[in-house]
């Protein structure tokens, strides 16, 4: 008999309201959704740290940053690998973000935001643009073996500066967008 294989639903669509964050990001500090209300927060969910594509993918949101801060965004890394293992990761890579640890309960913030996948233990490779009021303004998910790059979410950004700044809070998914 063949097995099922479960994949995640698809991810949490724009308008959303951003599911609570209660993650470690070192032994003794916890990430909250509430820290970031008033600016725009990009979170870049991986599988796996160490892995070839994670490591490209980390790689150059970490080279953005000076990009994300002009928008005003701050950039956050998510997988399910322990906070020991983020901080070995992040010295390594010369990373200067934040890697939350989704690792206990298991997966339980990639769940949240609909991009687990149960069978394989890990997240989407899935980013989010949270907008300053705390709801989802952009989302995509990428295959896994795929870098999606900066480029959504930069351009995401772009149209949420805009949009707040006109006051017309709104977004839409990648995959929605108009031509």
């Amino acid at each position: 008999m063949a097995r099922s294989v479960k994949q995640p639903d698809a991810p949490l669509p724009p308008g959303t309201p951003a599911p609570p964050i209660d993650a470690p990001v070192s032994p003794d500090q916890r990430l909250s959704l509430e820290q970031f209300r008033g600016a725009p927060l990009v979170l870049v969910f991986y599988p796996a740290d160490w892995s070839p594509v994670c490591s490209d993918e980390l790689s150059l949101f970490n080279e953005l940053l000076p990009e994300f801060e002009r928008l005003g965004a701050k950039v956050v890394g998510v997988s399910c690998d322990g906070v020991w293992c983020h901080q070995a990761f992040a010295r390594e890579r010369g990373l200067h973000m934040m890697l939350a640890s989704d690792f206990h309960p298991k997966g339980a913030l990639s769940r949240a935001y609909h991009v687990y996948r149960e069978d394989d233990g890990v997240c989407e490779r899935a980013l989010f643009v949270i907008d300053p009021e705390g709801k989802i303004f952009w989302s995509h998910v990428s295959p896994m073996e795929v870098n999606p790059g900066a480029d959504g979410v930069l351009d995401a950004l772009e149209r949420l500066t805009g949009t707040f700044s006109s006051e017309a809070a709104g977004g839409q998914s990648q995959q929605e967008a108009s031509p």
